[in-house]
């Protein structure tokens, strides 16, 4: 990868933290609101990326689209005998996202704005992530 390429990507990442500190997806109390049912604020913003996302495949789908390099962008599908796996690890990310108020993106946000206590669950991420590779080959899938 050249230089303008990770150059491109920090840019993307500082623009999508903040969008992610003024949207308030990053706040602790926006996301026990949800949690409670007490606002539709998060609902709203996560329905609307759903449905960025669903259209944004459907045109690249449709048109065939290539990635910046000229390759053709694919999206396998997904393995519907893995149902059981999806859902258990999507309660296990709300189960975290819960307990944390936070998810991954909104972590490194947060720290960026000064928040360095953040730097403990991004330490376990990443500790995590890494003994899931190591033992990767030796987990049931």
């Amino acid at each position: 990868m050249k230089f303008s390429d990770y150059l491109l990507y920090l840019v993307a990442g500082i623009f999508f933290g903040f969008a992610l500190m003024k949207s308030e997806v990053v706040s602790w109390f926006r996301i026990q609101e949800m949690f409670r049912f007490d606002a539709f604020h998060m609902y709203g913003i996560i329905g609307l990326a759903i449905l960025v996302g669903l259209i944004s495949i459907q045109i690249i789908k449709k048109l065939n689209a290539k990635d910046r390099h000229g390759n053709p962008i694919t999206i396998a599908p997904k393995d519907s005998s893995q149902v059981k796996r999806y859902i258990l690890g999507g309660t296990i990310f709300g189960l975290g996202w819960g307990l944390l108020g936070a998810c991954p993106a909104p972590m490194f946000a947060l720290l960026g704005s000064g928040f360095t206590v953040m730097l403990i669950p991004i330490l376990t991420a990443t500790l995590g992530t890494y003994l899931y590779g190591v033992l990767q080959k030796s987990l049931p899938h």
